[in-house]
């Protein structure tokens, strides 16, 4: 059996390429770390340059981006995913990149919770900052992308609904995932880590020490909600294994009538977006300030 990394190896990886992926940050109006965003979650806020606030309102003048970091529920940060929330309060977006609970210490519902409070008090909170609260979205890779696209949907009818989502390469229904492996019979170092990696994320993220966990669960697997779903800006790369994901989410955006943008950047790997040295990491970015400017 083909060996991959622990979870504990996985987080000291991510932690030591994080100085290497959010090298140069670019100018923004302030920065404030951890602030507390609920029982047990922290965001950093990032402020983008120039007037925050209408003169004589008190209104908050910035739209608001909620990003939630990927790592596959057990590793990341807001710290780890620095640069790209910053690329986003560059464009004009107060950004509350939030820091989660992570699993397996803290399981489903845990992240998914943690996700929800977040976003409800950054939509509270936004005019503090700087923010127009009611000009919400939400947005998150990989894992990230999960939880922000559960996230939109439980919020579907309410004053906080997110008004967009931005879903990055994604992971949007886990018996798709699952399904998507290669089968036990194909005996190759690649397969066996693949299998590994998804088991591994998978069982530390549902295992909830009950066995409730429902993979056809809108919080858990968001494509089942796809028809209470914003307007959405669906990314993937063409190498990525998780294009299947990013392919069955936009037919069934389709289906419920939910507008949508859907590309597919060709020959990039998972979590590209974050590097900056890829030639498609830019104009991607740009895609999804546009599709902001847009919507929000």
């Amino acid at each position: 059996m083909s060996q991959f990394p622990s979870i504990a190896e996985m987080r000291r990886m991510v932690d030591e390429y994080a100085p290497l992926m959010n090298a140069d940050l670019p100018e923004v109006g302030a920065f404030h770390e951890a602030v507390p965003a609920g029982d047990g979650v922290t965001a950093d806020v990032i402020v983008p340059r120039g007037q925050g606030t209408d003169q004589g309102t008190g209104q908050g003048s910035h739209p608001v981006l909620v990003y939630l970091h990927g790592g596959g529920w057990v590793c990341g940060s807001a710290k780890t995913h620095r640069k790209l929330a910053y690329r986003f309060a560059e464009a004009g977006y107060l950004v509350f990149n939030v820091n989660y609970r992570l699993a397996p210490e803290h399981p489903f519902p845990t992240p998914f919770e943690d996700c929800l409070a977040a976003t409800r008090w950054a939509c509270r909170e936004a005019a503090r900052f700087g923010g127009d609260g009611p000009r919400l979205a939400v947005g998150g890779d990989s894992a990230g992308a999960n939880l922000a696209a559960a996230v939109a949907a439980e919020l579907a009818g309410t004053p906080e609904r997110p008004k967009a989502a931005l879903l990055l390469y994604g992971i949007f229904d886990f018996e798709l995932l699952r399904d998507g492996l290669p089968p036990p019979e194909v005996v190759t170092p690649a397969a066996d880590a693949a299998r590994g990696m998804v088991e591994m994320m998978m069982g530390s993220y549902l295992s909830t020490g009950s066995g409730g966990v429902t993979l056809g669960d809108p919080q858990v697997s968001p494509l089942r909600a796809a028809a209470r779903l914003p307007p959405s800006h669906i990314v993937v790369g063409g190498a990525d294994p998780l294009s299947i994901q990013a392919e069955a989410l936009v037919k069934a955006l389709a289906v419920a009538g939910v507008p949508y943008e859907y590309f597919v950047d060709a020959g990039m790997p998972h979590g590209y977006m974050q590097m900056e040295f890829l030639p498609a990491a830019r104009p991607a970015i740009e895609r999804m300030v546009a599709f902001l400017r847009r919507t929000v």
